[in-house]
């Protein structure tokens, strides 16, 4: 078996392949997102890093936005509010970020980038375990849905779960939303 490191290099290199392929998959994300996801008052999104496709034109009805923030390396992110043309600022990682006077929200639904994922809810992420401290915070408070964002060619028979890695709910893709049912490995 492949370790997740080399797993992490391989889907590197293939997302930003498939990100030059598909320069319009962004725009066709929203066309995907289902019109019977639970309400939710605060969407998390996020800004996306190199060849990560943007999640920035999903918009659930009613809801507010909210984006990821690094306020250490190995801390869960926090979220908060974000409206367009609201200022950003580097984070602990340095991703552009809202500035701390944003309100600190917690998110109902997270859609989250990934690296790859599979049918069972399996998703490598980046491999600081960011979004997995997260979203075990979040769960452990209420229940959230957690959408991982990819391009299909994203796909694996199988993501290696280990027991902290947090499973996904769903997929959503440009070329389409897939529910899976969450279990732990």
């Amino acid at each position: 078996m492949t370790s997740k490191t080399d797993l992490r290099a391989r889907m590197r290199v293939l997302r930003r392949r498939l990100a030059a392929e598909a320069p319009d998959a962004a725009g066709r994300l929203a066309s995907h997102v289902p019109p019977d996801l639970p309400q939710a008052g605060v969407v998390g999104l996020y800004h996306p890093v190199g060849s990560e496709i943007d999640p920035g034109g999903i918009r659930i009805a009613g809801a507010a936005v909210a984006l990821p923030v690094a306020v250490a390396r190995n801390a869960p992110l926090e979220f908060r509010r974000h409206a367009p043309g609201d200022p950003l600022v580097s984070d602990a990682f340095g991703i552009l970020a809202p500035t701390p006077a944003a309100p600190r929200v917690s998110p109902d639904i997270v859609f989250t980038p990934v690296l790859a994922f599979d049918r069972r809810g399996g998703r490598l992420g980046q491999g600081a375990g960011c979004y997995d401290r997260t979203i075990a915070e979040l769960r452990a408070a209420r229940p959230v849905l957690v959408i991982g964002v990819a391009y299909a060619g994203q796909e694996l028979p199988q993501v290696p779960m280990e027991p902290h890695d947090e499973p996904l709910d769903a997929i959503l893709t440009e070329t389409g939303f897939l529910r899976v049912a969450r279990e732990r490995r």
